[in-house]
């Protein structure tokens, strides 16, 4: 998918380093060409010899090398690259590159490019969170940097939280998608993610146990196959994927507004756990608990995104994939909902508490379509959205 592109690596010097053998490895695999450039820092992490071995090309290290000035120029360098990645990120280079700093190989190479920039930042918690750091990130999008990651996780200090550098897999779909590059280049499609949030009054609300990470998941998956993804999410846990056309809604009403301004695509797919119902007229203020006294409401039914999108007569995307969270005859419910929605495939799971799916961090799902019932074995979610997206560009092809 990256065949004749070139990736102009900068490697900083933080733990995470030692991932950036398998990021070259996925790179190369892709077909990309990979150059790659160490910090002085990244030198006390991973060797430029195992680094040149994997690449297959120079390590370039110093900006006062002379036989390198005389073979490829630093500014020359900076600039025959398709994309700059700097993975890991550290809290030291993201300063250098917002203030202008250029006093090695590494900021040098970034202060002269006009080469798009990719950034994969990694940092202790209290790095990430500090206002100098906040504002250098604030400086940086404002620059037309990109950013994958960080997420949240244990780190090498012991300590949790975000600053954790994005994992190479994940690297990899955030420079195809920048490259747009991949059997999805060119498409556009809709993904609905994360709860919805439908208010009793100002400060309650009905909901549900979506932490919005499947959608998610699949917003990035679709993004690393280099598709345009229209990203329109509820009130998730989860974070929005960097890349995507970011919609954010509240309620189901306003999810349909949203989608339906989003048409037309190629494909949509509604991962989204919509509330089927609302109080149908929401308190304008907040309601009074009384002793021996319960509030009585009135619930309407939400409109139904899914069924309204499969059953259009004009403008319906070409593929519509729908997903159905049961607890009971989980298949059975699947099938039948798909005929009365109309959509072209139900992504059918199980999320029974005993599961630990709805709000974890794995799935186990069965694809029905008019081909039949294509059952997957439980595996993260990150994997089910990488296999959906592969499945939805076959589908589009």
């Amino acid at each position: 998918m990256l065949a004749g592109k070139r990736i102009l690596l900068i490697i900083g010097g933080g733990i995470a380093a030692f991932k950036m053998s398998e990021l070259i490895r996925l790179l190369r695999k892709q077909g990309a060409a990979v150059t790659p450039v160490l910090t002085e820092a990244a030198g006390h992490f991973v060797t430029p010899l195992t680094i040149s071995a994997l690449a297959g090309e120079k390590v370039y290290t110093s900006l006062f090398d002379l036989t390198a000035e005389a073979e490829m120029g630093h500014i020359q360098l900076s600039r025959v690259a398709d994309l700059v990645v700097v993975a890991p990120a550290t809290a030291d280079l993201m300063a250098k590159m917002a203030h202008g700093l250029a006093d090695d190989m590494a900021s040098t190479l970034l202060l002269a490019t006009d080469t798009p920039v990719l950034i994969a930042p990694a940092m202790n918690v209290r790095m990430w969170q500090h206002p100098a750091t906040q504002r250098n990130i604030k400086t940086l999008k404002g620059d037309g940097v990109a950013f994958v990651g960080p997420v949240e996780g244990d780190m090498a200090c012991g300590e949790y939280g975000p600053g954790r550098m994005s994992e190479p897999s994940e690297i990899l779909e955030a420079i195809t998608a920048r490259l747009k590059a991949g059997p999805l280049a060119g498409r556009r499609v809709l993904v609905t993610s994360g709860p919805t949030h439908e208010p009793i009054d100002p400060v309650r609300y009905i909901a549900n146990r979506s932490s919005g990470a499947q959608g998610t998941a699949i917003a990035r998956a679709l993004l690393g196959l280099g598709a345009d993804v229209v990203f329109v999410t509820g009130p998730a846990e989860v974070p929005p994927p960097e890349g995507v056309e970011l919609v954010r809604v509240e309620s189901a009403r306003e999810m349909l507004e949203a989608v339906e301004a989003a048409l037309p695509v190629d494909a949509a797919v509604f991962a989204a756990a919509v509330a089927d119902w609302r109080v149908s007229s929401a308190s304008s203020s907040k309601i009074k608990k009384q002793a021996g006294a319960l509030p009585a409401l009135t619930f309407a039914e939400n409109p139904d995104i899914l069924a309204t999108v499969s059953q259009r007569t004009a403008g319906r995307p070409a593929l519509v994939v729908g997903f159905a969270a049961e607890t009971d005859d989980v298949e059975a419910n699947a099938a039948a909902k798909r005929l009365r929605k109309g959509c072209d495939w139900i992504v059918a799971n199980d999320v029974s508490p005993a599961t630990g799916i709805m709000g974890g961090t794995e799935n186990a799902v069965v694809i029905l379509s008019d081909e039949g019932a294509e059952r997957w074995p439980r595996m993260s979610k990150e994997l089910v959205a990488r296999r959906l997206a592969e499945r939805v560009a076959l589908a589009l092809a």
